[in-house]
């Protein structure tokens, strides 16, 4: 492994990737991509079966891969697999569930479950890995975020808000780790829509600005940011005004994210079934 001092490329090629949520959707398309980039991919997940399958794909394919099944919301499960998988490199935090419910709608369980997988968990499987990164002087934090991290959404009020705390939270650990002088890359990554199911149903008004997004090409441009040791990843290109049209007042802001159609995406959202 190479520190982050010197600023050369991260090589995946030997590295030990864990992914949360790996067993399905952007979580599997990473696996399978990194794997072919020569890292030992391993996968938790809370469903085996889905675990399992990715793992024989990878092994399969001639990849090196192991699973485990993990409820990444309970914290003595995290540090005892934690404990079980050993030497983590690059760890992405990838699992995330949405209920796309309004608030009067969503249940005090929808909202819960929302922050336990897609804000608290990011502090349990982090804090059980970066350890040895620290240690070791080299790993990398990835955490897949969302576009609905940089504006609120109708339809997203726990989804986004949780997306918000992991913008936050990956910041504000790339900032510690820096003050602390600890060379531990993070990279945070907020996507649009990818046609992973998870947001089945969900439309984009303007598709030529804001595409639903392919999860092959996503997991691709993730796999590369953290080659690259990019600190942020936002798609699509469109989706990076965000951040400075937020220098406009509250009011224009708002205008301008409903006349995008961005508080009506949610309008025919079923989700994954």
């Amino acid at each position: 492994m190479v520190s982050q001092t010197t600023m050369t490329k991260r090589n995946l090629a030997g590295s030990r990737v864990l992914i949360t949520g790996g067993g399905s959707g952007i979580g599997r398309q990473m696996a399978v991509q990194a794997a072919r980039r020569g890292a030992h991919i391993i996968i938790w997940d809370r469903d085996r079966d889905a675990a399992e399958r990715v793992r024989d794909e990878i092994i399969g394919a001639g990849g090196s891969s192991e699973s485990h099944v993990v409820d990444i919301t309970e914290v003595a499960v995290v540090n005892r697999v934690a404990e079980r998988t050993g030497r983590v490199d690059v760890l992405i935090n990838n699992a995330g569930i949405v209920a796309g419910k309004h608030l009067l709608d969503a249940t005090e369980s929808d909202i819960r479950r929302t922050y336990e997988v897609n804000a608290l968990a990011l502090y349990w499987v982090t804090r059980a890995v970066l350890p040895g990164m620290i240690e070791r002087r080299d790993g990398a934090v990835v955490t897949v975020a969302s576009a609905a991290g940089l504006l609120g959404v109708a339809q997203q009020t726990d989804y986004s808000a949780t997306k918000f705390a992991a913008v936050g939270f990956t910041e504000s650990l790339r900032a510690e780790m820096r003050a602390l002088g600890h060379p531990i890359d993070t990279l945070t990554v907020c996507p649009f829509f990818i046609d992973t199911g998870m947001f089945e149903g969900a439309q984009s008004k303007y598709p030529f600005l804001l595409p639903v997004l392919k999860e092959a090409d996503v997991a691709r441009k993730i796999l590369d940011a953290i080659e690259r040791r990019k600190l942020v990843l936002v798609l699509p290109a469109f989706a990076r005004v965000l951040p400075w049209a937020r220098l406009l007042p509250a009011r224009l802001f708002d205008k301008i994210a409903d006349a995008l159609g961005v508080n009506k995406t949610m309008d025919h959202f079923v989700g994954r079934r």
